[in-house]
């Protein structure tokens, strides 16, 4: 022991000065999350059309990771580099896995010279020096990289993200293009929360009329399944499998037994009689069976649908006013916890133990909480009961998009500048506290029916996730003024092929144009994000409801809505239509400019309608949401309209 510990204690002094002589050698190249260990050398490497990516013969591993590489070269620089098995040559990117134990888990080596190596004591190393190497190219015309050293590894093994899918669907090409921004920026778990329901009082006060959703496909319970959007269990399989396939765990959550609207709306008899069909009766046998059943159908056999290591089994904010209750919650927690164990999985739980601070013991051995609010589970009394903790502190890191409550969007200065999963609300661990297992953030779609569309939701969550990657990865360590960081992170894409955020170019200014729109055909980008101005000449003819513009996967643009015969548009399930009507025989100029708050059309040069954020009352004016009427314009296909359409112009108003 005492060998090992001599052993531990030497090899952190070479490593810490190393890091100290690395920081004095030049500037790093800037990657996100940060790299922890640079040494600057002359000169820089620059791939050519010889350059290959070349692996160890025989290592299935680093193929895949190495096949994985060309084609995000191929996807954002227009060249798929040779993938070849044996010795690397000048000019090449060679991997390789390398036995330097202090890198970890998921730690990288990179040597850039005459060619770039690349080691890892595991293919997950590997992958994220990838992403390095990939961010590093793609800041500069010719792809090329500074020459020199890099070591980096994380601070914290947990690097997350969790999505509310319940009481909004999430369609899944967006959870798709999540895995891979997450991985872009070596955010490595990804928690999917399946089910929930909205707050009573924006519905009447009604629980029989209150929003409430299933997301999975159940062939147990056919009829729990939501109808206005849920998830297959292929797709949803085939969804993991690409996510392990970069290296990033997906997490499902089936929340239980609050927040189960869903569940009693299904069978009225497992809701709880006095604390609402919100929550599940506890004193119910036919709860359980229920519950196991559910369970059951996602994490039995060989191949189940929930493939990952953990599953999240929920148990926050059930009521806490009765002693006899509180002790049947627990009950009820520490029965899940080892009713999925028994499936093999690890189980995690939303911290709520001080909330329901009671005798019925709870499992707490190889047991994760999410430690979201210290009032309902005290951290440090958490760690001495042996929970294991995600930082995930919701006066710091939930989004409720556009609720008014806690926040819109991230205080991204606020978490670069003083926060890192150590600091769990007002308590402070060490860093690298074995306790702590990271961090997540985490997006809340309380408000259903505010109009939010998946591209609002990503607004806020994208630069959330480049600025807590750095801090979950790097911790305290990041070099970089908050200023710098936050201008220079907007150069880099979100990941290979992927761009939820609807940018072309980078500068503000004409960014596409076209003579003449013809019914039918297509054009070169998917759509414009936030900060456009599109603009067009229009020679109107006798349109019938319904006729499109133009349509994206995400989105429909109207000449004419299918309800009114107003000019409008369509996402997320929401139609929002401008106070104007096209007529038959008329020649106008229309303009149509968007951001993250309005969607404003404008004809002949004026101001026709503005669709902004505002207020929504219920309850005679007692409770109100606000309702958001955003667009990011498609531009992918033109609709089968008669009238015609010139001189099409689509400007970036912002960088």
């Amino acid at each position: 022991m005492k060998n090992i510990l001599k052993l531990s204690f030497l090899l952190a002094m070479v490593a810490t000065a190393w890091h100290a002589a690395a920081q004095s050698a030049g500037d790093k190249p800037f990657v996100i999350p940060e790299i922890k260990e640079w040494r600057a050398a002359e000169g820089r490497f620059v791939p050519d059309e010889r350059t290959r990516i070349v692996y160890p013969a025989g290592s299935a591993e680093l193929e895949r990771v190495a096949r994985m590489l060309s084609a995000d070269c191929g996807e954002m620089f227009g060249i798929a580099p040779e993938v070849k098995a044996g010795r690397g040559r000048k000019g090449d990117v060679t991997l390789t896995l390398g036995d330097d134990r202090t890198l970890g888990d998921e730690g990288y080596a990179i040597a850039i010279g005459d060619k770039i190596e690349l080691s890892a004591p595991t293919a997950k190393g590997v992958y994220w020096g990838t992403r390095t190497l990939l961010q590093i190219a793609e800041q500069s015309d010719d792809r090329s990289l500074p020459r020199g050293e890099i070591r980096d590894f994380p601070d914290y093994a947990v690097r997350g993200f969790m999505i509310d899918c319940g009481r909004k669907f999430i369609p899944m090409r967006f959870l798709r293009d999540y895995v891979k921004i997450m991985a872009y920026y070596k955010m490595n778990t990804l928690q999917i929360h399946l089910n929930d329901n909205a707050f009573k009082q924006y519905f009447g006060n009604d629980w029989d009329r209150t929003y409430s959703a299933f997301r999975m496909e159940s062939e147990t319970f056919p009829e729990l399944t939501a109808r206005d959007g849920y998830y297959t269990k292929r797709e949803f399989i085939d969804l993991q499998i690409s996510a392990e396939d970069r290296f990033v765990e997906i997490i499902p959550e089936i929340d239980a037994p609050a927040h189960t609207l869903a569940f009693s709306r299904y069978n009225p008899e497992l809701g709880s009689k006095e604390y609402g069909p919100d929550h599940l009766d506890l004193f119910n046998p036919a709860t359980y069976e229920f519950m196991d059943a559910l369970w059951r159908e996602y994490l039995e056999g060989d191949e189940p649908v929930f493939r990952g290591k953990r599953v999240h089994i929920g148990t926050d904010e059930y009521s806490n006013k009765d002693r006899e209750v509180v002790e049947k919650f627990r009950a009820f927690t520490d029965r899940y916890i080892r009713y999925v164990e028994s499936f093999g999985k690890q189980a995690c739980v939303w911290g709520a133990l001080t909330h329901a601070k009671g005798e019925t013991p709870v499992k707490s051995d190889n047991v994760v909480m999410s430690a979201w609010y210290n009032g309902y589970a005290d951290p440090v009394e958490m760690v001495k009961q042996g929970y294991k903790l995600i930082s995930i502190p919701d006066g710091l890191l939930y989004i409720v998009p556009a609720a008014g409550y806690y926040y819109d969007y991230l205080n991204t200065r606020r978490l670069y500048e003083s926060w890192t999963p150590a600091q769990v609300g007002g308590v402070k661990f060490d860093e690298r506290d074995p306790a702590i297992l990271g961090g997540m953030f985490a997006v809340w779609n309380d408000h259903a029916g505010n109009g939010i569309s998946a591209k609002d939701i990503h607004h806020r969550a994208y630069p959330a996730i480049q600025t807590l990657a750095v801090k979950m990865w790097s911790g305290a360590a990041t070099t970089l003024p908050f200023d710098e960081f936050d201008a220079r992170r907007k150069s880099l894409s979100e990941a290979p092929g992927v761009n939820q955020m609807g940018r072309i170019g980078r500068a503000t200014g004409l960014v596409y144009s076209c003579d003449e729109v013809e019914a039918g055909s297509r054009m070169p980008h998917r759509e414009i994000g936030y900060g456009y101005r599109v603009t067009f000449r229009m020679e109107v003819a006798d349109e019938a409801r319904g006729t499109e513009l133009f349509r994206s996967p995400d989105a429909v643009f109207y000449l004419s809505d299918p309800i009114s015969g107003m000019m409008g548009f369509a996402r997320d399930g929401y139609l929002n239509t401008f106070d104007y009507g096209i007529r038959a025989g008329e020649t106008v100029e229309i303009a149509v400019e968007g951001d993250n708050i309005s969607t404003r059309l404008y004809v002949n040069g004026r101001l026709a309608d503005e669709l902004k954020r505002h207020k929504i009352c219920f309850n005679e004016g007692k409770d109100s949401m606000s309702y958001v009427p955003t667009l990011v314009f498609p531009l992918e296909r033109a609709g089968d309209f008669k009238s015609r359409i010139t001189d099409l112009k689509v400007y970036n108003t912002t960088e």
